[in-house]
């Protein structure tokens, strides 16, 4: 028998979506000293590739990292396959690498086994974790905290974001970058603003009450964004939810889109904002229903419903602010079926997997 959902604002999720701006602002304030080493390690140790473990909200994190760490330090990044250490036992040779892990809680044992292989072999090892006591960090040679204090409701939110600072901060500090950083320090004002959309979220919720399948597109940076937001809608409000870049959805998946059919489009201000320009035209011109999430006057305009966000971000920067509507849409949502947004069924705050 399902119960009735408490009131938004004395639920978990509610108060920890709105303690990112501070929590990401935590992690920058004491994450300098201990990232800015392990950039030096990198640089001395001349690394050019970088190997990711992490599940879940964590490995949409990395997927941003994938972006970031090539596109402004040269590194190529990949993501691990865990399966290759704890089930196959067969897992590959390192060399001059650096393997990261990421993990909110440091739990699981095979992203665990991926950093303790990679220490056996004597590769470079970091974690980004929520628990610096964590197995995870045991393994690491370098443990870059989360700071941001104990989050209860299972669906990751400041968790995430704090992640993305994380790999952030790395970025600029590897890069040596004083712009980048002044622009980086300046993201938890960005992302309070964001809240001034919040009114506007319910209608939006009630809009989509019945909604049992839609997709979320971006690509570059924001290609993170599309799984998150997906990961979070899918937890949230048991909806069909599929990720895409919009460069894959044209490769066979647009033949879902009919009339009314549901695309969410994350195309923030930058370098890809013609790109899913042309793409919104695609589908537009199919007779799909878009909610854009943006900054830019002419994406906005495409959208039957448009999510402002603020003005000023560079793309770079932009997954810490583009998440945002996507993690209150979900909520509301959730809330408008009358589900308990502390408490999905079928799922916990730790998954141990292997």
């Amino acid at each position: 028998m399902m119960t009735k959902a408490p009131s938004l604002q004395n639920t978990h999720l509610f108060r920890e979506i709105h303690e990112q701006p501070q929590a990401v602002a935590r992690l920058l304030a004491r994450n300098m000293d201990m990232t800015r080493a392990l950039a030096q390690e990198i640089r001395a140790r001349e690394i050019s590739h970088v190997i990711i473990a992490a599940r879940g909200t964590s490995d949409n994190a990395a997927r941003y990292a994938k972006y970031l760490l090539g596109a402004h330090n040269g590194l190529f990044v990949g993501l691990a396959a865990p399966s290759l250490f704890t089930i196959y036992q067969q897992p590959p040779r390192f060399g001059q690498t650096l393997v990261l892990g990421i993990s909110q809680s440091g739990k699981s044992p095979d992203i665990v086994s991926v950093l303790a292989e990679a220490r056996r072999q004597g590769a470079l090892t970091a974690a980004i974790t929520n628990v610096p006591e964590s197995d995870l960090a045991q393994q690491a040679a370098y443990v870059l905290p989360l700071h941001a204090g104990s989050e209860q409701a299972v669906a990751a939110t400041k968790t995430y974001t704090t992640e993305l600072a994380a790999i952030a901060l790395l970025s600029v500090l590897l890069e040596d970058d004083e712009a980048r950083l002044e622009a980086l320090m300046e993201a938890p004002i960005f992302m309070a603003r964001v809240f001034e959309i919040e009114p506007s979220i319910p209608p939006v919720a009630e809009r989509y009450r019945f909604l049992s399948a839609c997709v979320t597109v971006g690509r570059g940076y924001n290609y993170a964004t599309a799984f998150e937001m997906a990961l979070k809608l899918k937890e949230l409000t048991y909806t069909v939810v599929e990720p895409y870049s919009s460069a894959d959805f044209l490769h066979g998946p647009l033949a879902l889109v009919q009339h009314g059919f549901p695309v969410i489009v994350i195309a923030p201000s930058g370098k890809m904002l013609p790109e899913m320009m042309d793409f919104m035209a695609t589908v537009k011109g199919r007779q799909a229903e878009l909610l854009v999430i943006s900054d830019a006057e002419e994406a906005l305009a495409m959208g039957r419903i448009g999510l402002r966000l603020p003005q000023g971000v560079e793309e770079w920067l932009s997954p810490l602010v583009t998440i945002m509507p996507g993690q209150l849409l979900a909520m509301y949502l959730a809330a408008t079926r009358d589900y308990d947004v502390d408490q999905p069924r079928g799922i916990r705050k730790v998954t141990e997997t292997r």
